[in-house]
């Protein structure tokens, strides 16, 4: 199949770019690389699935990698309306997985108007573009934020979602039901997976794992929120991939045309444990500034995947000690190789 992939530098995008190519796919990437964080991290990514930065570093520029010859990347906004016309025109996609947006939640808080750009704006672009190329499926990136300070636990997909804390949960909230218009109003398959706090390899610089061993390595204090009293439902990102790349390869045929998966590894890890792991793995204790909630953040979240098991046999497997000890692997090689040039 021919799958385009928005957000293809970053995390998320990365990993399944990289998975979908090794099982025989043609992808193209497309990304802004904005400077949301270090964008030399973007541009390592690319690197790794063989695009030189010299030239993934300008707009609108096909980019043919030089490790998979069924890979080429262009750095476009997808607000740009009439450049992504042109290209969903040019290359006729079979499928559409939309990871590109504008993330997090406290940065919302200060930012707001280019989460109603890149995540609004972009993603109608995006619809409509499938809508008028005859897209046969759009896979998109939601939240687990959407549940907001949801109190039932686990997190189901019938639970309400209508009291968003942030306005990025709002916008994702937003994308599903944009998305259900669309596969209403046109007949487009749609399918939306909420995420819960991915963490791994190559991952976000502003994602608590990122952040925590940049701290205790370099013997800083961590900030601890809540003063610790948080859980999260972390799913390391092969888990992640694998349940993505399932719902791309599978032909939508027993489901509705519109369709909302929580996506996340069905457990929850205290704060404090997710911590001593990481200190055990850099060998480092931390020094802990305890702080109190943050606006916009929620105390827990735990995923319901019943009905992603039901539909696409997903199964995460990976363990916290495991996840962590291969991030801290990467993390240590990479940033020590960074320091040392």
């Amino acid at each position: 199949m021919k799958i385009l992939i928005t957000g293809a530098a970053g995390f998320i995008g990365f990993h399944l770019s990289k998975s979908l190519l090794e099982a025989g796919h043609i992808v193209v990437g497309i990304d802004n690389i904005n400077d949301y964080y270090d964008v030399n991290l973007k541009y390592d990514r690319l690197i790794e699935l063989g695009i030189k930065k010299t030239e993934s570093s300008k707009f609108y520029k096909e980019c043919k990698s030089e490790l998979f010859k069924n890979l080429k990347f262009i750095r476009i906004h997808l607000e740009d309306k009439e450049e992504l016309s042109e290209l969903f025109k040019i290359e006729n996609f079979d499928i559409v997985c939309n990871l590109a947006a504008q993330a997090g939640v406290r940065y919302s808080i200060e930012n707001p108007d280019v989460y109603i750009q890149s995540n609004i704006v972009g993603f109608l672009n995006i619809l409509e573009c499938c809508r008028h190329n005859n897209i046969k499926h759009l896979v998109y990136a939601s939240s687990s934020s959407v549940y907001g300070a949801n109190a039932k636990i686990p997190f189901s997909e019938d639970d309400k979602v209508d009291h968003p804390v942030s306005l990025y949960a709002a916008t994702k909230k937003s994308n599903e039901l944009m998305a259900h218009a669309y596969s209403f109003l046109y007949k487009i398959p749609t399918t939306g997976l909420r995420f819960f706090t991915v963490y791994g390899p190559w991952g976000r610089p502003d994602m608590a794992p990122m952040l925590f061993a940049n701290a205790i390595s370099q013997n800083n204090p961590i900030k601890v929120f809540n003063h610790g009293d948080m859980e999260r439902d972390f799913t390391f990102i092969d888990d992640i991939v694998g349940g993505v790349k399932r719902v791309i390869e599978k032909p939508i045929e027993d489901r509705s045309l519109y369709k909302v998966y929580n996506i996340g590894n069905n457990n929850t890890v205290k704060l404090a444990a997710f911590i001593e792991t990481i200190e055990k793995n850099l060998g480092i204790n931390a020094k802990k500034n305890m702080l109190p909630m943050q606006k916009g953040d929620v105390k827990r979240t735990w995923a319901d995947v019943s009905a992603l098991v039901e539909d696409y046999h997903y199964k995460p497997v990976t363990l916290i000690d495991k996840g962590i000890n291969k991030f801290i692997k990467w993390y240590e090689n990479y940033y020590q190789d960074e320091r040392s040039n």
